[in-house]
């Protein structure tokens, strides 16, 4: 299975970051220019991201022939490890954009000054409902995709049950010993399940829904390769490591990523979508604070919203689009599921319970 989208959180854990250069054709230079418009300006810029970032190599060689850039990639574990990386480096950025943080994680990104205001050409072809920082243009949406409960179809076929479809589905008998999920202190989609569940139960009322989780055996594992690759029995990976779990927390794209490269194609992804338990994540890219190329980061961050590399990323990165009448695939639309109302949490929202109510859960469920 082509890897799907992983998001570990690892507070204030740092990760050691390899750095690939990632181009067809132009220069590079290291010059460490300010990075204004002259041409003394380094002609490499650094895109600091998440492991999972990826982007194919005729795109990225058409960014170099319009711009004369060339993108550098440093790779700096997981998600919320490369968000907390760059904080903790925030005085002398490592690179000139970031791409990675999602809306579970902004304020923390936000807060800590990591961004410079940039307002990227064409933004007025992205969505608006998520431009979630509108009004000081520090990041700009890049991608949405939706965590959500995913489950093996020839299990339940076996088994002769339906699959849940909804939060309360899952702590019903039937679905007993069930369902994997990871941590929330250590992995993103885990986080982005928890906050689906506040979303859908309120905020007196999670708790009580994770205690009922508890006693229905949810298994809880640190991320979410962890979780698909080896507990959930519907991966290809997971069959061959024995994944004696049905359900397991991740994405609405899980099913075209267990089907590209099959042949022939199957009628239906082996693996179905839970439609009814699905939080909305949105991916930004800022400008850093301090950067030594900002004309290059601009750039950049202009291409990322452009039609070329929209369209690249659904079967590079297995996420959505944010740019209106962007296409996707048609083994992506044919096989991922399309959730029409996900949960969702606003970032103030987020950014005023998150720590607390992750204690909440840690004490409850672990």
């Amino acid at each position: 299975m082509k890897s799907v989208r992983r998001r570990v959180i690892g507070t204030l854990v740092l990760a050691t970051a390899g750095a690939t250069v990632l181009a067809a054709c132009g220069s590079s230079s290291d010059s460490g220019s300010k990075g204004g418009s002259g041409a003394a300006a380094s002609k490499t810029v650094t895109l600091v991201s998440h492991d999972s970032f990826a982007a194919s190599k005729p795109v990225l060689a058409e960014f170099t022939k319009e711009t004369g850039y060339t993108v550098k990639v440093l790779r700096g574990g997981d998600a919320g490890a490369a968000v907390n990386q760059a904080i903790l480096t925030k005085d002398h950025p490592r690179g000139d954009v970031f791409f990675g943080v999602d809306n579970t994680l902004l304020s923390r990104a936000l807060d800590n000054g990591l961004f410079d205001p940039y307002t990227a050409k064409d933004l007025d072809q992205v969505s608006s409902d998520v431009q979630l920082d509108a009004a000081r243009h520090r990041v700009t949406p890049i991608d949405s995709g939706d965590v959500c409960v995913n489950y093996d179809r020839a299990y339940f076929t076996a088994h002769k049950l339906s699959p849940p479809q909804t939060f309360a589905d899952l702590v019903k008998p039937q679905y007993k010993n069930l369902l994997v999920t990871e941590n929330v202190s250590t992995s993103s989609p885990g986080l982005a399940f928890m906050l689906g569940s506040a979303a859908t139960f309120g905020d007196s009322g999670w708790q009580s829904y994770w205690k009922q989780l508890k006693s229905n055996g949810v298994q809880v594992v640190d991320s979410w390769e962890q979780a698909y690759d080896q507990s959930f029995s519907g991966s290809g990976a997971g069959k061959k490591a024995g994944g004696d779990r049905p359900l397991v927390v991740s994405y609405a794209s899980s099913p075209p990523a267990e089907v590209v490269g099959v042949s022939p194609e199957p009628a239906q992804s082996p693996v179905g979508v839970s439609t009814g338990t699905c939080f909305r994540q949105i991916e930004f890219a800022g400008l850093l604070h301090g950067a030594k190329n900002t004309a290059g980061g601009k750039a950049l961050i202009d291409f990322m919203i452009s039609k070329v590399f929209q369209e690249d990323m659904p079967l590079q990165m297995y996420v959505d689009p944010v740019r209106k009448g962007a296409t996707e695939p048609a083994v992506f639309v044919k096989y991922g599921a399309k959730i029409d109302h996900p949960t969702t949490l606003a970032p103030d929202k987020i950014a005023a319970v998150r720590d607390d109510w992750v204690k909440a859960w840690t004490s409850i469920v672990l």
